[in-house]
């Protein structure tokens, strides 16, 4: 039985193991998938793992799609150019880092019909799916980026990847059409951004990361009237289609069934 792995730090929350499983299930796969709140210092150990057969796929979560790189072999075209890896597969003794998480948030944009094309886009956040939104935020024509993060030094580190960004303090809400939150707030009841999004003015679009837990501050913002909210739940389902066809060579249904089934 084929063996897969969700990591990350926390990890509790994801979903993964249930919507991975149920594809496995739906399509008669000899498999099994779990996950595991890992360290740093865990990530060599899992790599082996992967490369000695124990297990037969991983995918990275926060903070460790960057950190990872160090162990892979070999990366796809999209994780280099991001520098961020969400899924590891294995072919001919070699830990291949791919980033399906591009796909995930340009797909899930689509869906709901939203042209960025010479929008202005604020990101919340500098952690390891920033790089990706970036990029597809550039592919689907933005014409501004703004990136704001409580730590300005990890904001800055950005700039070596994509020069043209601009970066603003936290709590500096410049105008802009969408903004993203790309941070984990939110993720426990009680956490605050610190940030006056009452203020924004309307037509705006926010988009949290975050699929659960669905209620945030974020998102009670983004549900004011002459806004408009989606949380994180269609990249997710997107970016772990995209892992499930490098792992299993099968491109799984995404249907009302399988969303009622995630949402029980």
């Amino acid at each position: 039985m084929k063996k897969f792995l969700v990591i990350g730090n926390p990890i509790e929350h994801s979903l993964s193991p249930k919507l991975h499983n149920y594809w496995i299930k739906e399509n008669n796969l000899q498999a099994i998938y779990a996950k595991l709140e890992v360290n740093e210092h865990d990530l060599l150990e899992l790599c082996s793992n992967l490369k000695q057969g124990k297990l037969d796929g991983i995918n990275v979560t926060v903070p460790f799609k960057n950190k990872i790189i160090t162990h892979l072999d070999i990366l796809s075209g999209d994780a280099l150019r991001t520098h961020s890896v969400n899924t590891i597969s294995i072919k001919d003794g070699n830990l291949i880092g791919h980033n399906t998480d591009i796909d995930g948030f340009e797909l899930s944009i689509k869906k709901i019909n939203y042209d960025l094309k010479d929008k202005t886009a604020v990101i919340l956040g500098a952690g390891g799916v920033v790089p990706s939104i970036i990029y597809s935020l550039k592919k689907m024509g933005v014409s501004k980026i703004i990136l704001t993060n409580r730590t300005m030094e990890k904001a800055e580190k950005l700039k070596e990847y994509f020069s043209d960004i601009e970066i603003v303090e936290w709590n500096k809400l410049p105008n802009f059409d969408i903004i993203i939150n790309a941070t984990i707030l939110g993720l426990k009841k009680n956490d605050k951004f610190g940030v006056d999004f009452t203020k924004v003015g309307n037509n705006k679009l926010f988009y949290d990361v975050i699929y659960e837990p669905f209620q945030t501050e974020f998102s009670e913002a983004g549900n004011l009237v002459g806004n408009e909210f989606i949380n994180g739940l269609n990249m997710f389902l997107f970016q772990a289609q995209k892992a499930f066809n490098i792992w299993h060579n099968i491109k799984p249904k995404i249907d009302e069934k399988l969303i009622n089934f995630l949402k029980k």
